[in-house]
């Protein structure tokens, strides 16, 4: 005879905590917070020295490689500035992403890079990115890489790149080097930038931290935004280093939340439109997006009308004189 044993549920572990400072003093971090990530391996033996808030002209070594500098140029659309990062260590420094043409960033980027700046790297056109990028290249006479801005309001039509970057075209520095993804979504032109060596992606906007970016038709495409997610699956890559925040762990798993969120936002919207059609995008913003308060609205309604263009190449939905249906 065999005696039964009695098996008791798994007790789950609490989440641990990692030790970070800031201007409030010391403070114990859960999972969620933004800076988890970049405490955890800025500060792996949890002394507390790494920071858990992102300040303007404070510069952060990330790597070996890699040393970030904010833009002050805090917002609801930029979180706490636009980043521009520093990469190289050698002869040569690669600035990604200048921002904005604010005077005391692009020389503080200058003066950390102790006038080694050979490359100037864009992820895309867009006005909190670029506009820098014409003023390092005067003092500095770097070459500019990325792609010219498309037709439409908010480019910044004053970044001509020296190179067209090309996906799968490199940027080789002393010791490491950068490899352009063309990643088509927020922007036509958008390229993220992976450093091998660290198993870093710069993602620019298509990677963004504490929000999902917006997609602005006609430049921006959700179904080539979609595409452009799935296809970083195939990349090794250990942290996302966004335009905007900290970096971002579990590059897979936030892909995968990404992917979850915006499927879930389409199905929403085709459902509010088989439910309210024919309606106009007006009437159908705030109920598709009854979870964002109405302040956002305005800039929600640009996503929403990508997902109706993306249901409508699906042969889903259609529009008829500025009323959408579902086919």
């Amino acid at each position: 005879m065999v005696s039964a044993v009695a098996v008791r549920p798994a007790v789950k572990a609490p989440p641990i905590k990692r030790a970070a400072q800031g201007r409030d003093g010391r403070r114990d971090l859960d999972p969620d917070h933004d800076a988890y990530a970049e405490v955890g391996l800025l500060d792996p033996a949890g002394a507390g020295t790494a920071s858990y808030e992102i300040l303007p002209g404070m510069a952060t070594r990330l790597t070996a490689h890699v040393t970030r500098l904010t833009a002050p140029n805090s917002g609801m659309m930029t979180g706490p500035g636009t980043n521009s990062y520093l990469v190289g260590q050698g002869s040569t420094v690669a600035v990604i992403d200048p921002g904005p043409a604010i005077e005391g960033h692009l020389q503080k980027l200058i003066d950390l890079a102790q006038g080694r700046i050979g490359w100037i790297l864009v992820t895309h056109t867009h006005q909190d990115h670029s506009p820098g990028a014409a003023f390092l290249k005067e003092r500095t006479g770097a070459l500019l890489l990325g792609r010219a801005a498309p037709a439409g309001i908010g480019q910044d039509t004053s970044f001509v790149p020296d190179i067209v970057f090309g996906h799968g075209q490199q940027v080789q520095l002393d010791g490491c080097a950068l490899r352009a993804i063309h990643t088509p979504g927020h922007a036509s032109n958008h390229l993220c930038y992976l450093l091998e060596e660290d198993r870093l992606l710069f993602t620019g906007d298509h990677v963004m931290q504490g929000s999902t970016v917006v997609i602005n038709p006609p430049d921006g495409d959700m179904a080539a935004y979609l595409e452009s997610l799935r296809m970083l699956r195939n990349e090794t890559m250990a942290y996302f280093a966004p335009g905007h925040g900290f970096l971002i762990g579990d590059p897979p798993d936030m892909i995968d939340r990404l992917l979850r969120h915006r499927l879930f936002r389409e199905n929403k919207a085709l459902g509010v439109v088989r439910a309210l059609g024919p309606a106009s995008l007006e009437t159908l913003t705030p109920v598709v997006y009854d979870d964002v308060p109405p302040f956002k609205h305005a800039v929600a309604a640009r996503s929403l009308l990508a997902h109706l263009l993306k249901l409508a190449g699906d042969g889903i939905a259609q529009e008829r004189d500025g009323l959408w249906l579902a086919r």
